[in-house]
């Protein structure tokens, strides 16, 4: 889930040809389109932008690596805490601790599983007291444990 002046497409720029992902709108937006002379200009002429993309690609890759682990050695409970506390932001300067209205079926091919696992998880942390939902789904801090425990 991207958020306001978040990049996307930016494989062109390493001349990926095929794209990887599709990108989809949750809610209304505006969408810049750059072209890759566009993008090569920028990054060379505009410090503050370079170094802004530079920081998105570098995150962007520590993500794909978190990801990738995640999907290898954890479980779908914890790959499913794991995926709300990143869509509330948890551990960024300002978490949101709420998540953006998303589906059920979105959250399980998000993290590799079914919509009837997902829907087991989420009554479970709604049991535990780890997740609150009445029409809008809140965090609590407490759902790290969920990540954290063996």
């Amino acid at each position: 889930m991207l958020t306001e002046g978040d990049f996307f497409g930016e494989g062109i720029m390493a001349g990926q040809s095929v794209r990887m992902a599709t990108a989809t709108a949750a809610t209304a937006c505006s969408v810049m389109i750059l072209d890759k002379a566009t993008m090569d200009r920028l990054l060379l002429e505009e410090p503050t932008f370079g170094a802004r993309f530079l920081a998105h690609m570098l995150s962007r890759n520590i993500r794909i690596e978190a990801d990738l682990v995640d999907q290898l050695f954890n479980s779908s409970e914890k790959r499913l805490a794991r995926t709300l506390l990143l869509l509330a932001r948890y551990g960024q300067v300002h978490p949101t601790h709420t998540v953006p209205r998303v589906s059920q079926e979105t959250l399980a091919e998000m993290i590799g599983t079914t919509r009837s696992r997902v829907n087991f998880f989420m009554n479970k942390f709604r049991k535990l007291g780890l997740i609150e939902y009445n029409g809008t789904l809140k965090i609590k801090p407490s759902l790290i444990s969920v990540v954290l425990h063996d």
